[in-house]
């Protein structure tokens, strides 16, 4: 080898240990970093006329593991689709509350079957027949705090779906220019790995709004695809749209036209299905809470409410009140019309001819509502009467519950336990997703800078880096000799 030959060896050493030293010292400085890829050098050996001619830097590989990646943006989604679920229904068993609490839904159907009893005890105690009125009030009055409860969820929902959609779409344009910087990098020959580090975070940041699939494409960019089909982006980034309303109520729907549903680049995709266009993320469980779950959780609350009035509206209960007349408790203070049972939670009112404040007389709730003149006040038969139909055991006529027959207490109770073991079984697989998500995130963690791997990287650089200025150093020595002859 003659002596220039080794002076070029030599320098391409040095400058490939420069730079592989660099690498170190980056991968060391962000092992803590989030979404730092380690990197290593691609080395390849250079030949000068079929001689070797020291080594080349080919350029900088980024390590990581894609299906590993997938999988744990996989598991951010599951975490966003049955947290968002758990959260409703949490909320909602709060709102009806526990049986044993004064408050509850539970506890108000108790509190105004004990007043009545009570009232049957003394029927000619206005005191009594009083409680009897504050606690039918409270039971509508929580009916109605319930359904309020309901649409507000609703509601936030649907700013939820407009501010995801939003984050989503940021998210996108983010991702399409990150891979336009990429690829003018990679054919000026300058390394990517920092850009690349910079959109696995922008796709992490939206892979829980909706599960995402990363798919390679050439000059080191990528697409995005849903789980379920949707083209979010290749080359250009989809545009999603989405409409957010300043109040719902319960007649509002997406299917009645009065809410929006999503579109992608103009065209709507059905929001609602199991395994649909974006199925399994946080925007897919906010459309599921305002248009599937507070919906059915609202019709069991109208069922309730229907049951209520339905009892005290039997004709054969109170002889005095006109045929085809609201009962104790009535529709805005008209008889129930069962082709209107949507929103009644929130119509329900206490019969006006019982009530004081509405012009009615306290003393109806013993004699009758359609009683002209007060009656014999020691007649405690129809106060008998109103408790026996409210622990009269009935089949709820809608609600989706059970055909089995049951009390207004019993009916209550259901209402629970039909939400409870829905949020049971939601927060089930919300500490599946979650633990697997944890172990994901570990397994990717692990795939890491390791530093010590790097700390003997780096001794072995420098030994490398020793032997080539040692090399440069001799030929130095040879060429000061040849000069001295």
């Amino acid at each position: 080898m003659s002596i220039a030959g080794a002076l070029s060896n030599a320098l391409s050493g040095l400058n490939a240990n420069a730079r592989a030293a660099e690498l170190v010292s980056s991968n060391v400085a962000n092992a803590m970093t989030e979404g730092y890829a380690p990197r290593s050098l691609e080395l390849s050996t250079r030949s000068l006329g079929g001689a070797g001619s020291g080594v080349r830097v080919e350029g900088v590989i980024r390590h990581t593991d894609n299906v590993l990646i997938g999988d744990r943006r996989l598991a951010d989604a599951a975490i966003g689709h049955t947290g968002t679920h758990a959260q409703f229904l949490s909320d909602l068993e709060r709102v009806i509350g526990s049986p044993d609490s004064a408050g509850s839904l539970s506890g108000r159907i108790a509190q105004f079957e004990a007043s009545l009893v009570e009232a049957a005890a003394r029927p000619d105690s206005e005191a009594r027949l009083s409680a009897v009125l504050d606690a039918a009030k409270g039971l509508t009055s929580h009916l109605k705090t319930t359904t309020d409860n309901i649409q507000n969820a609703r509601l936030e929902a649907d700013r939820g779906i407009a501010l995801q959609v939003d984050q989503l779409n940021a998210g996108l344009k983010d991702v399409q220019f990150l891979n336009t910087k990429i690829q003018e990098a990679m054919m000026r020959g300058v390394d990517p790995s920092g850009m690349m580090d910079l959109r696995q975070l922008k796709i992490d940041e939206i892979s829980s709004i909706v599960p995402l699939k990363e798919i390679p494409r050439d000059h080191g960019q990528v697409a995005l695809i849903t789980t379920g089909g949707a083209l979010l982006l290749d080359g250009k980034a989809a545009e999603l749209e989405f409409s957010t309303v300043n109040m719902i109520v319960p007649e509002m729907t997406q299917a009645g036209g009065a809410l929006s549903g999503l579109t992608i680049n103009g065209r709507a995709i059905v929001t609602s299905a199991e395994r649909g266009p974006i199925a399994g993320g946080s925007l897919a469980g906010l459309f599921d809470v305002r248009d599937d779950l507070a919906v059915s959780a609202q019709s069991r609350v109208d069922a309730v409410a229907r049951d209520l009035v339905e009892r005290f509206q039997d004709p054969s209960l109170d002889p005095t009140r006109a045929p085809g007349g609201a009962g104790l408790f009535t529709d805005n203070g008209a008889p129930f019309d069962p082709l209107d049972e949507v929103a009644l939670s929130t119509r329900l009112t206490v019969n006006a001819a019982v009530d004081p404040d509405q012009s009615g007389a306290i003393w109806r709730l013993r004699d009758g509502l359609g009683a002209a003149v007060p009656g014999d006040v020691g007649n405690a038969s129809l106060l008998g009467d109103l408790a026996d139909a409210l622990s009269e055991n009935r089949v709820p006529a809608s609600g989706g519950f059970l055909g089995a027959a049951r009390s207004s207490a019993g009916l209550a109770a259901d209402l629970l336990t039909v939400i409870g073991a829905e949020r049971n079984q939601t927060e089930t697989r919300l500490t599946f997703s979650t633990a697997q998500h944890n172990s994901l995130r570990q397994m990717e963690y692990s795939k890491g800078v390791d530093t010590d791997a790097e700390m003997q990287k780096l001794m072995m650089i420098e030994q490398a880096y020793a032997a080539n200025a040692q090399v440069i150093s001799t030929v130095d020595e040879m060429l000061q000799t040849i000069l001295g002859l």
